[in-house]
């Protein structure tokens, strides 16, 4: 068993620098800015505004709600419970042996543990729900596409491994399915 973890720790090793590695001036620039937790303003507007449009007042306010509560959920599993209860070191991380094969952006280096990712988490989560709620629709397509970069992101600056992207990715996609099943619930019932 401890071969296997260990050989699956080299795969995400090779899979992490391979994507790490393709970076110039922009790519820096924009990815460091794409990472910025301010830069979501407009994913979430976009999906206020498709919300607004396309459904009534009682649906926008419980989506709300219930969007609240999916990255409620998913930060706190990521960050609160999961990153200190794991504590794998972030690529980055300079006690990381792989830190001098990894490129940085700016001195960014993020906390101390990246397993799972937040960002993945967090993004995936808003967009497996919209998928939910607005099946086939060029939101989830910007959706799907806004998390994909975000995950991308993350593994260009250093801070993820490509493990790191994909549980926090299972993990939103978990949430985001539980709490679209209950929300589907109240919403019928009342």
């Amino acid at each position: 068993m401890l071969e296997f973890i260990n050989q699956l720790e080299q795969i995400d090793t090779q899979i992490f620098l391979f994507f790490n590695r393709f970076h110039s001036t922009f790519w820096d620039y924009f990815m460091l800015i794409y990472s910025d937790r301010f830069v979501w303003i407009p994913l979430y507007a976009s999906f206020l505004f498709v919300m607004i449009k396309n459904f009534p007042v009682k649906v926008v306010l419980s989506t709300l709600l219930v969007i609240t509560l999916i990255i409620l959920c998913c930060d706190q599993t990521a960050s609160g419970l999961l990153k200190p209860m794991v504590g794998r070191l972030r690529p980055s991380n300079l006690d990381n042996p792989i830190s001098p094969m990894v490129h940085i952006v700016q001195g960014y280096r993020g906390g101390a543990h990246g397993f799972p990712s937040s960002h993945a988490a967090n993004s995936w989560s808003m967009t497996f729900f919209a998928m939910y709620l607005v099946r086939r629709s060029k939101l989830t397509l910007f959706l799907t596409i806004w998390s994909l970069i975000t995950c991308y992101s993350r593994m260009y600056l250093g801070v993820h491994y490509f493990g790191d992207i994909l549980v926090g990715t299972l993990i939103g996609f978990a949430y985001a399915t539980i709490h679209y099943y209950v929300f589907q619930h109240f919403l019928h019932k009342y």
